[in-house]
């Protein structure tokens, strides 16, 4: 959640932040409304139980007339106290609903805009001329079942569409992409962490995920708890309700777990191969950091992010989302988006994303300074989402011979080995 004091100090502020989102900004007005009527609540409540206290000490003393009439206010005040308390309390939660569903203020430098309209920062290495080296593209679930690496019929048969099994050299494939991840993120400062993938409810909207991205969570209703769509849930949890050493500032963790998506809306959408899956593993990088450093720190995490794609040596591309494709966490978000060549455009891999103080509010995550205590800020970024970059590695990588060529980097995670052979 936002700082609740700008609906008072600048309710303009939250209003442009909507229209660049491209939402509603009668949302403002309602909650300017409710927030009246919940102080003029509980200050008629405060008022009358003040003079509640204060006929409770004169009524002893009081005789006669004097104590007939100070019975009677008393009456009067009880049935004020109970009916004011009753109308802060509806006011508060009216207000608190609203201010729920209220999404993050969008950063001053984010292009204003939707889905398609984002800026592109920049372009990172250069696809290649398959034409000329005499390569006919192949997609990567042709290149995956020649390399025996991907099953997504028996994925399908077992749990439906858009679930897959990686084999063999698939499997190995992700592995050396986990541990390549993590071993990054750590040499960079990261401390390692397998958090859960089940969580409760306060963990899943603290960090925003049952608002606008509700329909893409999976829910076992039995237990009240949530399939995690991304590390970022138990990671942005894990201090949840408690106040840190500003000293120790930025702490930073990257988590390895599954990740579960309805993919709610995408119908239709790369139902081909393993771009698009109901579940998939990622590491995932988090940050709790000084708000005063979060931009500088978001910029890190983009430079870990395009060093990593770098290293795997796939062409991208840098984009500075839209303001109105964010989600209601962020204030601003950097996609780096891989070169796909039988697609022939670019296709988002990772992501990061500077949600300022909004889901440190919302989990009560604090920390103690020389001035007192403030809520921190939280930062998230992918490092690599296996599927995604399994993707675009077999058709980056791909050779004349049917085999994938394996990046350096990647070579000490599969045993020294320059390439991924066809079995079939």
């Amino acid at each position: 959640m936002i700082d609740q004091r700008l609906l008072r100090t600048d309710p303009d502020r939250i209003r442009a932040s909507q229209r660049a989102r491209g939402e509603s900004e009668q949302l403002v007005d309602d909650l300017v409304a409710a927030d009246e009527r919940r102080r003029s609540a509980i200050a008629a409540f405060e008022s009358a139980r003040a003079e509640q206290k204060e006929l409770g000490k004169q009524i002893p003393k009081a005789q006669g007339e004097d104590k007939a009439a100070l019975l009677a206010r008393t009456k009067e005040l009880a049935e004020t106290v109970k009916r004011t308390e009753a109308e802060g309390k509806e006011a508060e939660a009216t207000f608190s609903g609203l201010f729920g569903a209220l999404p993050n203020l969008v950063l001053d430098q984010v292009p204003v805009g939707g889905e398609d309209e984002g800026t592109v920062l920049g372009s990172y290495g250069t696809p290649r001329d398959f034409a000329a080296e005499g390569i006919e593209v192949a997609d990567h679930l042709e290149i995956g079942q020649r390399l025996g690496a991907i099953d997504v019929e028996r994925g399908a048969k077992v749990s439906g569409s858009r679930f897959y099994y990686l084999t063999g050299q698939g499997a190995e494939l992700e592995l050396a992409l986990i541990n390549l991840a993590m071993q990054t993120a750590i040499r960079n400062g990261f401390t390692p962490m397998i958090p859960p993938a089940l969580v409760r409810p306060p963990a899943m909207e603290g960090t925003g995920f049952l608002g606008q991205a509700a329909q893409d969570v999976y829910r076992l209703e039995a237990d009240d708890l949530y399939l995690v769509g991304t590390a970022e849930v138990p990671l942005g949890a894990y201090h949840s309700d408690e106040i840190l050493d500003h000293d120790r500032l930025p702490l930073r963790y990257v988590g390895y777990s599954p990740c579960y998506r309805r993919e709610a809306g995408s119908h239709g959408k790369d139902t081909r191969g393993i771009f698009r899956v109901h579940w998939f593993d990622k590491v995932e990088m988090f940050v709790f950091t000084d708000p005063a450093d979060a931009e500088a720190e978001h910029e890190r995490l983009l430079g870990f992010e395009k060093d990593f794609i770098t290293a795997l040596e796939l062409p991208f591309q840098v984009l500075d989302v839209a303001s109105g494709d964010l989600g209601a966490s962020a204030a601003r978000k950097y996609d780096c988006y891989a070169w796909i060549p039988s697609q022939q455009r670019y296709r988002e891999i990772t992501s990061t994303s500077n949600c300022t103080t909004f889901q440190a509010r919302r989990l009560n995550v604090r920390s103690r300074g020389e001035h007192g205590t403030a809520p921190v800020a939280t930062l998230n970024g992918t490092l690599c989402a296996v599927t995604r970059v399994i993707v675009a590695l077999l058709e980056n990588h791909q050779q004349a011979d049917g085999g994938v060529r394996v990046p350096e980097a990647l070579r000490p995670y599969l045993g020294g080995r320059e390439s991924l052979v066809p079995v079939r």
